[in-house]
């Protein structure tokens, strides 16, 4: 791919010939003096080049195609058509998005230049109607902006600037299908730009069949970690990683620490271990809502959240200066991520502490690190059974609570009962009477929960006077008829140790068991009520369960 290369030495925003409206929000914002990436990229785009800019992360991309593309829109105004965009910028995660957003916003306020944001995990209408007038720049998410194409809701043959933002994770995630497609949509004839902070030959290829005869800037390579940062390895067994985490968290002088996890329900686990000796952490990953991840990157900017565990594809959006404290809980498999990942600390100007874990599974991932940046890391042996860890007081931090099973979580399925059994007729925490669940033995929500109890109510209330005809659910649900009609006997109520089942009448087919006889008895009504048993093929009535569902002939 042939490449040009021309470097521009500019020591002030005003020598870059912007749009005088551009100019003044830079002076407001205080911005005098452009980064390196963009004293580079921004008279590229201007003079209408397409261009690839190599860069990590916190060098200032995000104003290096904002600016270029707010003084194109400035100078060539026009109306944008209904459901079309005159710019289309399109970024991996909603973080990254919202900051874009943010930037365009910010240094376009004295013009007037519409700005949209398309991301997932939000209702689609807001979108669609922001998009129905035609707006100057659009920022979006490959998936939801293909949701949006799909309906119509947008056009993309308008575009006049394509920017792809962190196309090498665009990549990873596994967007390059979608990319392709969106496209094919925009016409042949556009400004195309990409931005990335690695330049695998997948992205070659990929700027090959997108760009024409790009120009390439490349600052800061890739394999340089940021001078700032204080590096330094421990190698700890994987079932003392929750204790040596805790530890950290506790001794060092942490202003806000990054924890990086390499998968997401590994970092809900990291939270969970870490509130189990007191420490507060909140997690952000691709499974939280839209809403959640705001309001946790809102607390971790304000320094109500000190710490905040994130996996590679989240943290891509974190755009925090105070972060003191970069902690490697996994070590990543891909060496470039290592370098993303510690870059989040020693912002502007400051300085910043990495520290990663190493357990014997990850020495590999390590040595790659290693030959990536050209130095080796100090590193510091806690590994063995007498390594000791001074973790605060809470409950014990053990391997089983960082990999905790299921049913750990959920509480053993015979909890309640003597050895895990249920007696006959019988239930743990009183009977089932009032419709009520005793505490500690259900699984479901509370929401869940309420609607069982009403539904019971309304089975109840029909049922009186037929016959049953199931077991399990509808079983428990004929004792919650007898419950009631032995209350309304008032004093010739017989009294019943705690626990017990009430006495169910044996008249009107009701069985007193749960055993042959309850399978035996079932009439023409169903448990709940109103819906009949329905015979399988092998001739055996299946029973209905609660709330009139049948139960599928096994």
């Amino acid at each position: 791919m042939p490449f040009a290369h021309e470097r521009q030495s500019l020591t002030s925003f005003s020598a870059l010939g912007l749009a005088e409206p551009i100019v003044r929000a830079l002076t407001e914002e205080q911005h005098v003096t452009p980064t390196p990436i963009q004293a580079e990229a921004i008279p590229q785009i201007l003079a209408g080049r397409d261009l690839i800019g190599i860069a990590q992360t916190g060098t200032g991309k995000t104003a290096a195609f904002a600016l270029p593309i707010l003084d194109r829109l400035v100078r060539h105004g026009r109306r944008p058509e209904p459901r079309s965009a005159r710019a289309l910028v399109l970024s991996p995660t909603r973080e990254l998005s919202g900051q874009i957003v943010d930037n365009f916003e910010k240094f376009g306020r004295h013009s007037r230049i519409s700005v949209a944001l398309a991301i997932g995990g939000v209702p689609m209408g807001r979108q669609i109607r922001a998009l129905a007038r035609g707006v100057d720049v659009l920022v979006a998410t490959p998936g939801r902006l293909q949701d949006l194409v799909e309906n119509n809701a947008v056009r993309l043959d308008q575009v006049e600037v394509f920017v792809l933002d962190e196309a090498d994770q665009m990549l990873d995630m596994g967007f390059v299908h979608a990319i392709r497609a969106i496209v094919k949509r925009l016409p042949q004839k556009r400004h195309s730009l990409f931005f990335s902070a690695t330049m695998p030959p997948a992205i070659s290829d990929l700027a090959g069949s997108m760009l024409h005869e790009p120009v390439r800037v490349a600052v800061t390579p890739v394999a340089k970690t940021a001078d700032r940062v204080d590096q330094r390895v421990i190698l700890v067994d994987k079932s003392n990683k929750a204790q040596l985490l805790a530890e950290v968290l506790s001794k060092e002088q942490i202003d806000r620490a990054l924890v990086f996890a390499r998968t997401k329900h590994g970092a809900d686990k990291v939270v969970r271990v870490l509130a189990k000796v007191g420490l507060a952490a909140e997690a952000i990953h691709g499974n939280k809502s839209q809403n959640q991840r705001d309001r946790v990157l809102a607390a971790f900017r304000e320094g109500t959240v000190r710490t905040l565990v994130a996996t590679d594809i989240a943290a891509r959006g974190i755009d925090v200066t105070g972060v003191s404290h970069v902690i490697n809980f996994d070590l990543p498999n891909v060496p470039e991520s290592y370098v993303h990942r510690i870059g989040r600390t020693a912002r502007a100007g400051r300085e910043g502490i990495a520290i990663s874990f190493c357990d014997q599974e990850e020495r590999a991932y390590l040595r790659s690190i290693e030959r990536l940046i050209k130095m080796q890391i100090p590193s510091e042996d806690r590994r063995g059974s007498a390594a000791t860890f001074a973790v605060p007081e809470g409950e014990p931090i053990t391997t089983a609570l960082v990999d905790e099973p299921r049913e750990q979580r959920r509480g053993p399925r015979g909890a309640g009962r003597p050895n895990g059994q249920r007696p006959g007729g019988q239930r743990s925490g009183g009977a089932r009477g009032t419709g009520q669940r005793p505490a500690g033995e259900g699984r479901r929500s509370d929401d869940n929960r309420g609607n069982g109890q009403r539904a019971e109510r309304d089975g109840a209330t029909r049922r009186e006077g037929a016959p049953a005809g199931g077991r399990g659910k509808d079983a428990r649900a004929d004792a919650a008829g007898a419950g009631r009609d032995a209350r309304k006997a008032g004093p010739a109520r017989e009294a019943r140790p705690h626990g017990a089942r009430p006495q169910q009448p044996r008249s009107e087919g009701r069985s007193a068991g749960r055993g042959d006889d309850a399978r035996s008895s079932g009439g023409e009504m169903g448990g709940i009520g109103f819906m009949k048993a329905v015979s399988n093929r092998s001739g055996q009535r299946n029973p209905p369960q609660g709330g009139g569902a049948k139960r599928p002939a096994r």
